[in-house]
């Protein structure tokens, strides 16, 4: 029995060591501390591959920041080298200015071109929008092929996303994903709650520009005007910290402490009242409100939050959202509903 203590003992001021040792502790026992300071980030040689777009895709800086851009021709985009099963994943982004309508730029994980009939998605989407109103932003997660049930909460933001850089993170576990907006959490998906539809399968980070016009600014009313082109969005501060797997056989080596403490994470209580705070104001549209298309909510959805559903519509729209077009479908395979294209 001595033994046993003993080995558990040294175990974990083993495990303990390498986490205190490792940029993650700061992390994680700082939230006010920034994600690039903290973790290390990546050249595009070191961590990424060009998925199309031709010239355009711009590396600067030694590789530290990428340009991608949408003209007349082609969008572009990039990927990670890897697959990953879990951990944390964020960039510094900068979006094009101007008149911007019908552009989106986007910044998820996937593994839809691996699994295509169950593949997982977590999502960062930017609309683009006319001249004078703000870039809206959009959030989605699918899991094991669960598109038919689409998972989008849409926001404002309380800055211009066009004058500087601000940062979009994703930690995403074994138990639980979390989105940040430099460094707030603005939403939690739990495992326990999606069950079978929980992200559980390695996947890529992607970075993409391309043109929405048919949906992403008031359901396709304002499309791209290419007059204002090329609408170029801006990349640093790339971090990728996960445990990557073997793309043959999706088998993982990964044992490092560093990237297993993301399964301990939880929230602490001054990071949940940002983020509850951040949702009251900032959430415009909220699928779990949305009885036009859920008869029956997904079953994450909370039956506790009827006093905050009052100030949504039927159609899980806030009232008095009017700057905003409701939500979209999937990426590549999006269908504009009639909730789109409403005011």
């Amino acid at each position: 029995m001595m033994t046993t203590s003993l080995f558990s003992f040294s175990f974990f001021n083993i495990i303990f060591f390498f986490f205190a040792c490792s940029p993650l502790f700061l992390f994680f026992t700082n939230a006010s501390i920034a994600v690039p300071e903290s973790l290390p980030t990546l050249s595009f040689e070191e961590g990424y591959t060009q998925l199309f777009g031709d010239g355009n895709l711009m590396l600067l800086r030694d590789g530290k920041r990428v340009h991608i851009s949408l003209d007349e021709r082609t969008g572009a985009g990039f990927a990670s080298q890897d697959l990953y099963i879990h951990g944390f994943f964020s960039a510094s982004i900068k979006l094009p200015s101007d008149y911007a309508a019908g552009v989106v730029v986007a910044f998820y994980m996937s593994n839809g071109d691996v699994f295509s009939k169950t593949h997982d998605e977590l999502d960062f989407e930017f609309l683009g929008n006319i001249r004078g109103r703000e870039w809206r932003v959009q959030t989605n997660v699918y899991g094991n092929g669960s598109t038919s049930v689409g998972r989008e909460e849409r926001y404002d933001l309380w800055f211009d996303p066009t004058e500087d850089f601000h940062q979009y993170s994703i930690m995403w576990s074994k138990e639980r994903i979390i989105f940040y907006i430099d460094n707030i959490p603005i939403r939690e998906v739990v495992r326990t709650a999606m069950g079978g539809c929980y992200p559980s399968k390695p996947m890529s980070l992607y970075a993409t520009i391309w043109d929405g016009s048919s949906w992403a600014t008031l359901g396709g009313r304002y499309k791209v005007n290419y007059k204002y082109a090329p609408y170029v969005a801006e990349f640093k501060d790339l971090v990728i910290h996960g445990c990557a797997v073997n793309p043959v056989d999706h088998s993982s080596p990964c044992g490092r402490p560093d990237t297993a403490v993301y399964d301990l994470l939880t929230m602490s209580f001054e990071q949940r009242v940002l983020m509850n705070r951040f949702r009251r104001k900032h959430m415009t549209y909220y699928y779990c409100y949305d009885r036009d298309r859920y008869t029956i909510p997904p079953p994450e959805c909370s039956t506790t939050e009827n006093i905050a559903r009052l100030s949504y519509g039927q159609d899980g729209v806030r009232f008095g959202n009017n700057r905003h077009g409701r939500r979209r479908g999937q990426h590549n395979h999006s269908r504009v509903t009639q909730a789109d294209v409403a005011l």
